[in-house]
């Protein structure tokens, strides 16, 4: 009894930051129910109000955001698994190919995560327009395929797979690309997961890049479409609001269905420390 209260304080504190986490949440949620001139009242509104559907038929009226949606989780979903795939592959190239210079590419790769989005903008820009990819949905995926993070994040998992097991597949008559898919791959999950997530909320939340990419309306991303409600003179805070509810979501779903091989591969690398 006496060891179980002594974590209480730890379990009070834990919870009050679960609480104070959660509250801009719950604000996001009742300021999408209400007017714009609601949420500045004196006092601000606590609990949600039935301007919803009112707040959602603007919304789309004026973001067509259906389609962005829809935009938006096409290209975050083929990014991420391209993407993925790459950095795994170019990770496991690293971790277990042997080759002269290996050292030194990998600390190219890290060094490129050192240069600022803003300084790669203009070229990027220009070798986009000179092959005519301005305002299509390939220039907003491609220049970012290759994620020097995750091509990290990947080559130190592979790190600690056993050689011998590689040895015994290939002496098994297996190639080196089954072994990548069929061996390799499949222990990796925990850190693919972690790789899948961060990749996934990183294309989601873009906003500069497809800000630049796309000109046609009904190509925009969610980010780059919410943005169009802020005005000179007026902002519409309850559809920003709704559409930032509307756009965690995915973000949501992605998590859950990945949670348990990222927990494991936390807890993994608990218990290997």
């Amino acid at each position: 009894m006496t060891k179980t209260l002594r974590f209480v304080p730890f379990y009070l504190l834990l919870g009050l930051g679960a609480l104070i986490s959660c509250v801009p949440f719950l604000w996001m949620i009742v300021s999408s129910t209400h007017q714009t001139s609601e949420l500045f009242a004196t006092p601000p509104p606590l609990v949600p109000g039935g301007q919803l559907m009112a707040n959602l038929s603007r919304l789309e009226s004026e973001t067509h955001f259906s389609r962005v949606m829809v935009n938006s989780v096409g290209i975050a979903v083929v990014y991420t698994i391209v993407s993925s795939l790459l950095s795994a592959m170019c990770g496991y190239g690293l971790a277990k190919y042997r080759f002269r210079g290996r050292g030194v590419l990998l600390g190219i790769v890290l060094a490129t995560m050192m240069i600022p989005m803003q300084v790669l903008m203009v070229p990027l820009f220009q070798m986009m327009a000179s092959v005519g990819w301005i305002d299509t949905y390939q220039a907003v995926i491609l220049p970012f395929l290759a994620n020097a993070f995750g091509i990290f994040l990947m080559r130190q998992g592979f790190l600690s797979f056993p050689d011998e097991l590689i040895e015994a597949a290939r002496i098994d008559g297996c190639r080196d690309i089954r072994i990548f898919f069929r061996v390799v791959l499949p222990v990796a999950k925990p850190q693919l997961a972690a790789l899948v997530i961060y990749t996934f909320i990183s294309q989601w939340n873009a906003f500069l890049w497809p800000l630049l990419m796309l000109n046609t309306e009904d190509k925009y991303t969610i980010p780059v479409a919410l943005n169009t409600m802020i005005g000179l003179t007026r902002v519409d805070y309850s559809g920003l609001m709704l559409g930032s509810l509307l756009a965690t979501i995915p973000i949501l779903i992605v998590f859950v269905a990945f949670q348990k091989q990222f927990v494991s591969g936390l807890l993994g690398g608990a218990l290997k420390g």
